[in-house]
């Protein structure tokens, strides 16, 4: 199946690994139907390796008061998959699924440091996915067995229906830190082609066979 990420440099289109890797896929799927990824920033970005987004404790709709995206209210920092507070476990799948080329799509992990704590409850690992995933650039193949794989680009080329949106992407005219962070423009700081926003505007689903 496959998704659209209508993102502030085009659309990226997307197929989502949903027989492979069952769990992580449902929990992206779901969180973007429920709007959670709308309006949220990429906000780790490094040319020739990737671009980071998917918190979705900076989305609007989870900070709103009068807003329930979720079945739960306390979006911890850095965001969290829906089975909070239980953990979501990695489904990574070596040989099948690799960081071997450019457009992999795979989810960030976070290292399980407490687990009692919300969203590491029942972890079965070193580490646990939540809400954030990774685009890769070029092949990254040192992550393969380290992060959970779940889908790929399909637009890679010019040729492509939509462009090579992630070569924009790329060649993003922003400003990141030493550590690859983002900066985003606030209202009225934005400047085309010297200091631009970077950011996940809101996703299409074509087919969900989780949807119930």
């Amino acid at each position: 199946m496959s998704v659209t990420l209508h993102t502030t440099h085009g659309d990226l289109k997307v197929e989502i690994f949903c027989e492979t890797v069952p769990q992580t896929a449902e929990n992206f799927l779901a969180l973007c139907a429920c709007g959670a990824y709308n309006d949220t920033p990429f906000h780790r970005f490094m040319p020739g390796f990737m671009i980071q987004g998917g918190d979705i404790s900076l989305s609007p709709a989870a900070t709103s008061p009068d807003s329930h995206i979720l079945p739960f209210d306390d979006i911890p920092k850095g965001g969290t998959s829906i089975n909070h507070p239980s953990a979501l476990n990695q489904e990574i799948r070596i040989p099948a699924l690799r960081h071997n080329a450019r457009g992999v799509l795979s989810m960030a992990s976070r290292p399980v440091k407490d687990r009692t704590a919300p969203g590491m409850q029942n972890a079965s690992g070193p580490t646990v996915n939540g809400s954030q995933f990774f685009i890769t650039f070029a092949p990254a193949t040192h992550l393969d067995g380290e992060s959970t794989v779940f889908g790929r680009v399909l637009n890679l080329t010019a040729q492509d229906e939509g462009g090579d949106v992630l070569g924009i992407l790329e060649k993003a005219n922003v400003k990141v830190d030493k550590k690859g962070r983002v900066v985003q423009p606030k209202d009225g700081q934005e400047i085309e082609g010297e200091w631009e926003a970077l950011k996940l505007r809101s996703v299409t689903i074509h087919a969900n066979p989780f949807a119930k």
